[in-house]
């Protein structure tokens, strides 16, 4: 068994992030993570704390490497309405096939998990929140200013409605819906705040989905 002198804490951490993503923290023991990782409990505890603070670690990760970097493209992609199918197609793919399929998303699953009643996950999971957010308002301003929103579609209202559609993607996949039933849902959320031309090309775009 390795020891704290003799593994890698970045590689272990990626290990115990997939097996909490996977589980989530109520069903995995730390018995767990040592199988996982073959690092032993006392070099686990010296590196990371407890398994609380081990699941912190985790998350903390999750942000930073897989939710954070998506954000930021949506964000800053600046073509609006298409960049927002994009993310979501992105999304089902990702939720439905592929190694990662059935996991649903490590967020998702922490807010409907015991593990959000700590209060510094709590910060984490509303950090996240208001990131996807800001990325989804960033994309509608941008299709707003470039006429792709139905007249008196609210850029903010809209956000928050689809920051929210995102984790029922997320929860839905997880507990087995398709990729096509979850692709209808989206275009039917972006349909209503689409201009006509825009909301054929969305609709196009979700065809590609099947």
């Amino acid at each position: 068994m390795s020891d704290i002198k003799h593994f890698d804490p970045d590689v272990a951490l990626e290990t115990v992030v997939r097996l909490f993503w996977r589980q989530g923290m109520a069903s995995t023991g730390i018995q767990d993570v040592v199988t996982a990782t073959g690092v032993n409990r006392s070099s686990l505890y010296s590196t990371f704390g407890d398994k609380r603070a081990l699941y912190r670690a985790a998350l903390r990760r999750y942000l930073e490497h897989r939710s954070q970097p998506v954000f930021q493209r949506l964000a800053e992609d600046g073509r609006g309405l298409p960049a927002i199918t994009e993310f979501f197609t992105g999304l089902i793919s990702a939720r439905c096939s592929g190694e990662y399929a059935g996991w649903g998303c490590m967020v998702s699953n922490a807010q409907a998990g015991t593990e959000n009643a700590d209060p510094e996950v709590r910060a984490l999971l509303d950090r996240h929140h208001q990131q996807l957010r800001d990325a989804m308002y960033a994309a509608l301003v941008a299709a707003e200013e470039q006429g792709q929103l139905a007249v008196g579609a609210d850029p903010g209202a809209s956000a928050d409605l689809l920051a929210l559609l995102a984790y029922g993607v997320n929860l839905r996949s997880r507990a087995g819906a398709d990729a096509h039933t979850l692709a209808d849902t989206v275009n039917a959320a972006l349909g209503p705040i689409s201009a006509p031309a825009a909301a054929r090309a969305v609709r196009a775009a979700g065809r590609s989905v099947r």
